[in-house]
């Protein structure tokens, strides 16, 4: 009996050691496999390549696996870091960044994505889509999106005389009615803000380019007017504006014109072509254009300090 249960016993040991030593080999195994499997991550690769962890994060987020794999075959890029940590950074824009930067390197990297955004790696002209009228007060239109020939502005109405200068003025009935608005604000802090020029006919902006380019030339009349189709005014939705009181001809040296900064915002409003955002625009500063496009877009627009080319591209085309 007693050698019967020291055998059991030497047995019992024995399948116990056997059971540690297959658990502590599966342990191992499947450590090593976890490690082999770590290895094969991009997360991994990267790493090696002396991307650090933040950086890596930044690229397995931002970047597809076509990418990521492209720039396994290459040294640490860190020119594709700093322009993926851009705000307004888009993946499609990618090569063209990269491609844009290469021929212009005295630029900073917000301005590439910038004017990359907003198609300025092409010619005013060039390549145009048509304008996607489907999104009312924040359709886009400037020199790579136009209207068609045929458009038609829905509910436009006559703007009465108490708010412009001039008769047969006409504006899109919401954008009038937040003009009114401000109008009044305005009045009750001693601004007189009157609309100068408001909707135009495809007929009307293409007799204005003409007319810039008889006078000065094809890239000046580009640079002062839009080609018809390709302005604004034909929208409905933008207003040329002047001070009732100024004797100089000059909103922007006028009291209005600091107000309209501060508040066009709240009622829809927004400065249309910025000082300095030339390039971006592509047209000269206008401190009395302005374009309704909303309460909620306007300030969106106002609060980040960008154009509304760059608010389209970033927030309702990408």
């Amino acid at each position: 009996m007693a050698k019967t249960k020291l055998k059991l016993k030497k047995k019992f040991k024995k399948r116990l050691i056997i059971f540690v030593f297959i658990l502590i080999a599966s342990i191992i195994g499947i450590k090593s496999y976890k490690t082999y499997k770590y290895h094969q991550t991009y997360e991994y690769k990267l790493l090696e390549k002396n991307y650090t962890k933040e950086e890596t994060d930044l690229l397995l987020e931002k970047l597809d696996k076509t990418k990521i794999e492209e720039l396994l075959t290459t040294e640490k890029n860190e020119k594709l870091i700093n322009i993926l940590k851009q705000k307004y950074f888009l993946i499609k824009n990618l090569d063209k960044y990269l491609e844009y930067y290469e021929k212009n390197s005295d630029l900073d990297l917000q301005e590439v994505v910038a004017l990359v955004n907003v198609h300025r790696n092409k010619d005013y002209y060039d390549d145009m889509e048509e304008t996607d009228t489907s999104l009312g007060n924040t359709m886009l239109v400037n020199k790579y999106n136009a209207l068609s020939k045929d458009y038609e502005v829905e509910n436009l109405t006559n703007i009465s005389k108490t708010y412009s200068y001039g008769d047969n003025k006409k504006l899109n009935k919401e954008a009038y009615d937040a003009f009114i608005d401000l109008a009044e604000d305005a009045k009750k802090e001693g601004y007189t803000i009157l609309i100068v020029s408001s909707y135009r006919s495809y007929k009307d902006q293409e007799d204005v380019w003409k007319d810039y380019k008889a006078s000065f030339g094809t890239r000046k009349a580009d640079a002062y007017a839009a080609r018809a189709g390709s302005s604004e005014h034909e929208t409905g939705l933008a207003i040329d504006v002047a001070d009732y009181y100024d004797e100089n001809d000059k909103f922007e040296d006028t009291d209005s014109f600091k107000w309209m900064q501060a508040n066009a915002h709240k009622y829809g409003y927004i400065l249309r072509y910025p000082k300095g955002k030339e390039n971006i625009t592509g047209y000269s500063y206008e401190a009395w254009h302005y374009r309704y496009v909303g309460i909620e877009t306007a300030t969106k627009v106002y609060n980040e300090g960008i154009t509304y080319d760059e608010y389209y591209e970033y927030y309702l085309k990408k």
